[in-house]
């Protein structure tokens, strides 16, 4: 049983910026640091920050915690929410991922100059949340299966960076139906774009994909979606230690890939437990 590793599997340039940041902080420093949220969507590295010291809390938890350093999840905050802690004199840290920030920047730079802000993506997704606060009061949130009603003349478009392209042009056909004048900025991140395609080249030639990734994360999910849509029996896990030996039972060829916020040693926990299984790996990645 051949394993296949997908190149880009695991952290991606914003994910690793935030992390590095955060385990740069020398230990001496570590009273009282916490990050704004979970600072990627991945239990296992969160735990192990926890380990270290650094804790995840949310807003309502600044008073009643002893905060002197707060760190921005990768994912951003709301403008709002930035004014607010910015105000009470901790010292902040900014993880976040350089891409979302171009984005919440288009976001506002749309609402200024007139245009209704139309953002594609999970409303739920705290990075999305972020985005709405810079968008104005009209900005409207879609996730590419809503209907799209009341829209203005002037639309402007911003896309949570991990959506993929397919759902931004069927967004676009849609509003170019009902709308004089659009203005698109694709923020969609490269990263997510290359690591979808690769997948899907990958699921096309395996008998199994194993998605690696955090059940919380969205790009993650997105992969494992992505894999179940082309019929390859797909497994999205977070550990090696939900694999099932029979999930290979005649499978010539596994896959493996993993989401932006999966660190490389459980990617490598997850295929040294597929080759105690009976896999072999060949040299280099897929």
């Amino acid at each position: 049983m051949q394993i296949l590793i997908a190149k880009r599997a695991g952290f991606c340039f914003g994910v690793r910026r935030a992390i590095d940041i955060t385990f740069d902080i020398p230990q001496e420093d570590r009273e009282g640091v916490c990050t704004l949220g979970p600072i990627i969507h991945n239990p296992q590295v969160i735990r192990r920050l926890k380990d270290e010291g650094i804790e995840p809390i949310e807003a309502d938890e600044l008073d009643s915690r002893k905060v002197k350093t707060l760190i921005i999840r990768t994912h951003g905050i709301p403008c709002q929410l930035y004014d607010t802690i910015s105000s009470r004199g901790f010292r902040i840290i900014d993880a976040t991922c350089p891409f979302v920030k171009k984005a919440q920047d288009y976001a506002r730079l749309l609402a200024e100059n007139g245009y209704q802000v139309v953002i594609l993506g999970d409303r739920h997704h705290p990075e999305v949340k972020g985005l709405v606060s810079y968008a104005g009061p009209d900005a409207v949130v879609v996730d590419g299966d809503s209907p799209l009603e009341g829209l203005k003349p002037k639309v402007g478009v911003v896309v949570q960076t991990t959506q993929p392209i397919e759902a931004l042009k069927k967004l676009l056909s849609e509003i170019i139906a009902n709308t004089r004048e659009v203005k698109v900025y694709n923020t969609i991140c490269s990263s997510t774009a290359l690591r979808l395609k690769e997948t899907e080249e990958m699921a096309r030639n395996v008998d199994v994909m194993v998605v690696v990734g955090g059940k919380n994360s969205a790009n993650t999910t997105q992969l494992a979606k992505l894999c179940e849509a082309l019929g390859v029996r797909t497994h999205h896990i977070e550990t090696a230690g939900e694999i099932e030996d029979a999930w290979f039972a005649a499978a010539g060829k596994v896959g493996i890939t993993a989401g932006a916020s999966t660190p490389d040693w459980i990617i490598f926990e997850v295929e040294k437990r597929i080759k105690d299984i009976g896999g072999i790996s060949p040299d280099g990645k897929y």
